[in-house]
């Protein structure tokens, strides 16, 4: 009885916040990145979802005004690879110390989710964490209880022993039969058919998401490079049945050959990307893969070198992915593949996560106005929510922020960023009262 009444009260706090009716109004307005942006406007909001769009200022009769006379007022941004329970600058080693208890992962979740929302960001995926944390903050953010964006979530990543995820990976032998023991490893798998079971069991947890490590990683401390971990069988296994459940995959994927195994195999979208070749760039385009660049993330691991924070293997490995940092997504964007922000944030701050864009600008050869549609549309159109968000067109969510500047033309203007509203509700920022 008790829980049913938690749950009730919840749903009439959310309903009462959403039903409130806002003017936010705009000194040029963006509807859709891809289109030509409109001057002073007003955007009515009701219930949660865009209602109208009016020319000049206006202020309905009831209505809350929202004054960005002197801002963009555009779609929030998405970005498709965040890992909320992490945090940035980190030794490898901490996660292993007593202090990062899962309950404690979650308090630290929900602090990188507003993060992420004053940033910009009215939706993101999380692409890699402890799977009932990594739920438990989707689902506090996703109920009204704690400010943030819209979450989906991969949970636990699928490895192989010795991989990329594989939490025994350089630890003594003591500590990983440890490990190994305790089953803290519950994605690690070997075989399609012991990988599938992986994937059900992940389903059944309530993931939104299938991450599968294609290739190594940067950062972890194995030394068995950046290309290819899972078998041809393995990844096709895993994305069958993730697709039969109902699932997206998203592949971790550094080298060339895992690249394109990985795309071969069925994935939906490639993460960082660091090494494709030109087969990959046709094989992506023929698919409809989409590119994740992730280029904050080199930003990140490139503050961590000479520090001690990095193991020797892993250093090695961050100055062999700096050489062609941004190159990836250049071949990308020049082939014609599917593009959407995704920076990794984690391995950077989040706070820096809206930085991505110009990246994608200076680094990877995108043009501000492509690289601003990766990072309104291009992650709805991944995650299946076009209809939801990505644009300010009336009946979809009011997902909207204020920021500075002209952003189809500068790619820095999403760097400052004074109002955000998540599914109607406006987001604490800091320095506002």
């Amino acid at each position: 009885m008790l829980k049913k009444f938690v749950a009730v009260a919840a749903l009439l706090v959310s309903t009462a916040a959403s039903a409130e009716t806002y003017a936010v109004q705009a000194g040029r307005l963006i509807v859709d990145a891809a289109q030509a942006p409109r001057g002073a406007s007003t955007v009515v909001v009701e219930d949660g979802k865009i209602a109208r769009i009016e020319s000049g200022f206006v202020a309905p009769e009831g209505a809350i005004v929202v004054d960005q006379r002197n801002k963009t007022v555009m779609p929030g941004m998405t970005d498709v690879h965040v890992h909320l329970t992490g945090t940035s600058g980190q030794p490898w080693y901490n996660g292993f110390t007593k202090k990062y208890s899962n309950p404690y992962r979650a308090t630290v979740g929900l602090t990188h989710a507003l993060e992420m929302a004053q940033g910009g960001f009215t939706t993101v995926r999380d692409l890699g964490g402890d799977t009932s944390t990594v739920i438990a903050v989707r689902d506090a953010v996703g109920e009204g209880r704690f400010p943030g964006p819209r979450i989906e979530v991969a949970g636990a990543p699928l490895s192989i022993i010795g991989g990329h995820a594989d939490e025994a990976t350089g630890l003594p032998p003591e500590l990983a039969e440890a490990v190994n023991e305790a089953h803290l490893n519950p994605s690690v798998c070997t075989g399609a058919e012991e990988c599938q079971k992986v994937v059900r069991q992940l389903a059944a947890d309530g993931v939104d998401w299938i991450k599968i490590m294609a290739t190594g990683g940067v950062l972890d401390p194995g030394t068995r490079g950046l290309e290819q971990h899972f078998t041809d069988e393995e990844m096709k296994a895993i994305c069958d049945m993730a697709h039969f459940m109902g699932l997206k995959v998203a592949a971790h994927a550094h080298g060339a050959r895992g690249i394109d195994a990985a795309v071969r195999a069925g994935v939906d979208s490639i993460e960082h990307g660091t090494f494709i070749d030109a087969q990959g760039v046709k094989d992506m385009k023929a698919h409809g893969t989409y590119y994740v660049a992730t280029l904050m993330a080199f930003s990140g691991v490139a503050n961590a070198l000479g520090k001690g924070i990095l193991t020797p293997a892993s250093e090695a490995k961050t100055r062999e992915t700096l050489g062609v940092w941004g190159k990836g997504l250049n071949m990308a964007y020049r082939g014609g593949v599917n593009i959407a922000l995704g920076t990794d944030s984690a391995v950077a701050p989040h706070t820096m996560a809206n930085h991505e864009v110009e990246l994608m600008v200076t680094k990877g050869g995108m043009t501000s106005r492509d690289a601003l549609i990766a990072a309104t549309k291009g992650g709805p159109a991944l995650m299946g929510l076009s209809d939801v968000t990505g644009t300010l067109d009336p009946g979809k969510s009011a997902d909207l922020i204020a920021v500075d500047g002209d952003p189809l033309t500068d790619a820095t203007a999403v760097q400052h960023v004074d109002y955000v509203m998540v599914e109607g509700k406006p987001i604490p920022m800091k320095g506002h009262p």
